[in-house]
């Protein structure tokens, strides 16, 4: 055979499997691929269920037939009572924060089922609510969503089991009553805005930085362009009415609290916070969650990532935990940057 022949076999076969692995790419990248619309779903959990499958399954190991059964009857006329529809809801929420107040959108999905099907004046929510605090904005939405709860009638409870600082102290704000673990670290009740600027570095080495702008407080603090004293008065006063609002919220929603002691930007230790009025109560969130399974049917409510067509078919084969689909999902991510997605 020629030696032109083989090399175009080999070219041949090569194109066949760079073709085939391409493919696989692509079947990979539909399969995962989620609708940004309907990528989270509603998860709910009955935390009373929960906690009598610990019991039953200590009870089972630690007492005998005779006294499981005496048990079992009195426990399914409990259940009975609990499990009413006129019976207490309270539904069991929680927020995670970062800096930008990302899990924002996921507390509106939660608030909206929870309002779906709770009773004004009956049922109530308890947040379980983590942040060192974030954006104005982010949390200012934050704390409004919890306010929409408030405005139907339903009491929140804002459960902090480490931290509840500046917006997250905010946002803990809007809730009826805030409960905490004793070296929970609350309040920071300030403002802080900070930004680089490089003019002067720009200036020394000779570099022209040309910003226009239409209004004399377009851009009163800039990274590149010269800060002056009339901007920087601007936007210092601009951070002064900020937490002047955050100072009126916390009043209203705090009325305890002596904000002259407390709006100084110092957080306190939640032991120290229930006597300056910042706290209602000490309590972890376990066990106020622990406590409250007496009184009412407890429902945990969540948004979860929708399955994609690919996870539901491993999952079917059995490949359901997530080392399964690392190396799918690396193979996903190299072919969309190779498309430039």
């Amino acid at each position: 055979m020629p030696f032109w022949l083989d090399i175009v076999a080999f070219a041949l076969k090569a194109l066949v499997i760079v073709a085939a692995l391409g493919a696989l790419a692509a079947l990979i990248a539909f399969l995962t691929r989620r609708d940004p619309e309907r990528g989270r779903e509603i998860k709910v959990r009955s935390l009373n269920e929960r906690f009598d499958h610990m019991r039953d399954e200590l009870e089972a190991a630690t007492l005998d037939r005779k006294a499981r059964r005496a048990l079992a009857k009195t426990r399914k006329r409990e259940a009975a009572r609990a499990a009413a529809p006129t019976a207490k809801r309270i539904y069991v929420l929680g927020f995670k924060g970062d800096p930008m107040a990302s899990a924002v959108k996921r507390l509106a999905r939660e608030v909206d089922a929870v309002l779906t099907v709770a009773r004004p004046e009956k049922d109530e929510v308890v947040l379980r609510l983590q942040s060192a605090g974030g954006t104005v904005t982010g949390y200012g939405l934050a704390a409004a969503e919890i306010s929409r709860l408030r405005d139907r009638r339903i009491k929140v409870t804002v459960s902090v089991d480490q931290v509840a600082a500046s917006g997250g102290y905010m946002m803990a704000c809007a809730a009826d009553k805030i409960v905490a673990a004793p070296f929970a670290l609350i309040g920071s009740i300030g403002v802080v805005a900070q930004a680089p600027n490089l003019h002067r570095f720009l200036k020394k080495n000779d570099i022209d930085y040309e910003e226009l702008t239409a209004g004399e407080f377009k851009r009163s603090i800039s990274v590149f362009g010269e800060i002056t004293p009339a901007g920087r008065e601007h936007f210092r006063g601009k951070i002064e009415d900020i937490h002047t609002a955050f100072k009126s919220f916390v009043a209203e929603r705090r009325p305890g609290a002596d904000l002259a002691k407390v709006a100084n930007g110092d957080v306190w230790l939640a032991s120290e916070a229930l006597s300056l009025g910042l706290v209602d109560a000490l309590s972890t969130g376990d066990d106020l969650v622990f406590c409250l399974k007496d009184e009412a049917r407890v429902i945990e409510v969540a948004t979860a990532a929708r399955k994609s067509l690919l996870q539901q078919l491993l999952s079917g084969l059995g490949f359901a935990e997530p080392s399964a689909l690392a190396p799918l999902g690396a193979l996903r991510r190299a072919f969309a940057a190779a498309r430039g997605d």
